[in-house]
């Protein structure tokens, strides 16, 4: 059955839940980040942490969920397999891009700045950190490889879980670990009533100096 145009123009949000100013921000910007972070939390909106990665090639642009795992002073945490589609695509080109979403709390946060890896010994604590069948997973799976079948992963992963079955931890996979994403332009966007949006955003203009300013909707 044809989607209906005319119901899709139509769907809309009135936003009213908050509003932001400039005074209100703190001076930089992971702080002001954490705050946000901690309020969804405590919004219980599931999976806080889902961000939209979005990396490009000379190719074609390209965009995917992925769960952050940590943020400080220098960035933002995740984790992946460094052979996968994007793992590619940041060795090509290490400027990427990140948006958070709240719609209970009808913001988001859109990040831009450079991709790097984080060092072994993390990226191993992490690993061994995760429920067992997880990191037999990112064992047993060839991200962003064609496979024939399903079948294939449940083989490896069958075969993997017999050959740890009496150890808890897995050595961390050669391919796999951490990016920490080093921001130079964080934009806080607040919904506001009749698309009057509120949007904030800080950019790096040295190496500790943030300018805050405000955008038009």
């Amino acid at each position: 059955m044809a989607v209906n145009n005319k119901l899709i123009a139509n769907l809309r949000e009135d936003y009213k839940a908050k509003t932001m100013d400039v005074q209100d921000m703190l001076a930089h910007p992971i702080q002001q980040f954490e705050i946000w972070f901690q309020e969804a939390l405590a919004a219980n909106i599931k999976e806080a942490n889902a961000m939209t990665l979005a990396t490009v090639t000379k190719q074609s642009p390209s965009a995917r969920i992925v769960l952050l795992k940590g943020v400080d002073q220098k960035g933002f945490y995740f984790y992946t397999n460094y052979n996968s589609k994007k793992g590619k695509e940041i060795k090509a080109n290490p400027k990427v891009a990140l948006v958070f979403f709240w719609k209970e709390l009808e913001r988001q946060v859109r990040v831009e700045g450079t991709i790097k890896k984080i060092s072994k010994k993390k990226s191993t604590l992490y690993f061994q950190s995760r429920p067992k069948g997880s990191q037999i997973g990112a064992w047993a799976s060839p991200q962003s490889t064609v496979i024939p079948d399903r079948k294939i992963l449940s083989d490896n992963y069958q075969a993997l879980e017999n050959q740890y079955k009496d150890k808890d931890l897995l050595p961390l996979p050669p391919n796999w670990g951490g990016y920490c994403i080093q921001p130079h332009y964080i934009e806080f966007w607040q919904g506001r009533s009749s698309r009057m949006h509120d949007r904030i955003c800080y950019t790096l203009k040295s190496r500790n100096k943030w300018v805050i300013e405000r955008l038009a909707p």
